[in-house]
């Protein structure tokens, strides 16, 4: 079983001049649950190398037990330091993709043509496609069969009342939630920041940062 998890390169929110990047726990949580299950987790991001950390991400109250497992996993941060470029990786290499969240996928993954190609290519050969939180939004500019991807299916991502509560309603190119119900998607959620997965066929999306776990769960029942 191969699992890729796709992060950003993006380091930046907007012309704010603050830092963005990929959200932690999106990443630590999922990388954990697919290795226990005996997966092999291959990363890549846009640029290569080491992917930005949003470092709120990384504050004291944000930390978790996989966060922290995190930390003190050499291998694992080896593998995050050296992610492959997302341009030379092919779909046919693995079983499915996850796209952890953090508001820095909003600028680049969003309009990444490897990325919507390698997405199109895992959906259109059968293969799971999961995103958690700003993840989801990498969904948006991809198509099956002519369609937007999400359009007719049930979705989440990161809800409109959860951003203006972060502040960052004004600076992201877009709402997620908005965005995905534009697209014709049917979009649900629970309330702000409790853990809340959809599954609709081979597609799964997580709502927030909370929803991270359930929705690698959910991704591994599909693989199963």
């Amino acid at each position: 079983m191969k699992i890729l998890m796709v992060l950003t390169s993006h380091d930046r929110l907007g012309n704010t001049g603050k830092p963005a990047g990929f959200w932690l726990e999106e990443f630590a949580a999922p990388y954990y649950v697919f290795k226990d299950a005996g997966a092999e987790v291959t990363i890549a991001s846009p640029k290569g190398g080491q992917p930005p950390i949003d470092p709120k991400s990384d504050e004291p109250a944000s930390r978790t037990a996989a966060m922290e497992r995190f930390k003190e996993d050499p291998a694992a941060r080896e593998a995050l330091a050296n992610t492959l470029k997302l341009g030379e990786v092919n779909q046919e290499d693995y079983d499915a993709v996850f796209y952890p969240g953090g508001h820095g996928p909003m600028w680049d993954l969003v309009n990444d043509r490897n990325s919507i190609a390698l997405i199109e290519g895992f959906y259109d050969a059968g293969k799971p496609v999961a995103a958690v939180c700003h993840g989801p939004a990498v969904l948006t500019q991809v198509t099956h069969r002519g369609e937007p991807i999400v359009k007719g299916r049930r979705v989440t991502g990161f809800t409109n009342s959860e951003e203006e509560a972060v502040q960052l309603t004004d600076v992201v190119p877009f709402l997620v939630e908005d965005e995905l119900k534009r697209l014709g998607g049917r979009y649900e959620k629970a309330e702000d920041w409790a853990d809340f997965t959809v599954v609709d066929g081979r597609l799964v999306t997580g709502q927030n940062p909370s929803s991270s776990t359930s929705a690698a769960r959910e991704l591994l029942k599909l693989l199963q």
